[in-house]
């Protein structure tokens, strides 16, 4: 029985930020800059603003470039370094991620992170580089054993629909060790298919409608956010108040009926 879900908001300013705050049905936070290159680590400024105006908690981003996700020591030391800016300053967890060239998880530097992290009592979550990983479930043994708390997948494709079956398998074999968070095109018309289907009970997303500035940004929507909640809402009451036989006749026609090829950019 669904009991409760939550949701986190990829936030790319300190106005999307507060969007979110807005929900008391929002969790958390993930606190970026430029999430049309990804999300990248976000000023140092923007985050202490957000500390300060922001009841949720936040998950700060540590990336400093775009691209992938081996990276020198240089960089590497510039993602220290931010983190523990971050952290002394109060967010509540670090979103990272460190690959060897040949894209396994980079477990020595994943372990320093860690340690760093879990010596503030706070939450060490491992991104989408995650994706790129060759073989998924050994990354995903490999983030339990270092102490990683939760990861942050599509299931390796571009979109968690195109991801639902990956998602399903990794929150069977490994949901009671490790969080497993689905993200990327995450919405309203498929938020209760993939609650169902992969048997996650958190998600990830950006709630993002195009604004326009000389140019147009993506910034999070309290529209698509309320849209979300709505649908979840309306699932949750009809997993408590439904019979088991109904829920499954109902979860099996959902599920029939998904549109597969409804894509959205990856937040």
């Amino acid at each position: 029985m669904i009991d409760k879900f939550q949701i986190e908001i990829c936030a790319g300013s300190l106005s999307d930020l507060l969007t979110a705050d807005a929900f008391d049905e929002v969790d958390r936070v993930e606190f970026n800059s430029a999430l049309e290159l990804g999300g990248l680590t976000p000023s140092y400024g923007s985050f202490l603003q957000a500390r300060e105006k922001s009841k949720k908690r936040i998950i700060c981003m540590v990336r400093p470039r775009a691209a992938g996700f081996v990276y020198n020591e240089d960089e590497k030391n510039t993602m220290f370094r931010d983190a523990q800016l971050f952290l002394d300053a109060g967010a509540d967890g670090i979103v990272f991620g460190f690959l060897n060239p040949d894209h396994t998880v980079d477990e020595e530097t994943t372990a320093k992170m860690v340690s760093l992290i879990h010596g503030y009592g706070k939450e060490a979550v491992f991104h989408k580089a995650f994706d790129e990983t060759p073989d998924p479930f050994q990354a995903a043994q490999t983030l339990i054993n270092l102490g990683v708390q939760r990861i942050l997948t599509s299931g390796q494709k571009a979109d968690v629909i195109a991801g639902i079956d990956l998602l399903t398998k990794l929150q069977n074999a490994y949901g009671s060790q490790i969080e497993i968070l689905p993200g990327g095109g995450v919405k309203a018309d498929n938020i209760v298919a993939l609650l169902d289907t992969t048997g996650c009970m958190q998600f990830h997303m950006s709630a993002k409608e195009t604004r326009n500035d000389s140019g147009s940004y993506p910034a999070v929507s309290a529209d698509n956010i309320r849209k979300v909640l709505v649908n979840l809402q309306a699932a949750l009451h009809q997993e408590n108040t439904l019979t088991r036989e109904d829920q499954d006749m109902l979860r099996n026609d959902s599920f029939e009926n998904i549109d597969w090829n409804d894509e959205d950019e990856r937040p």
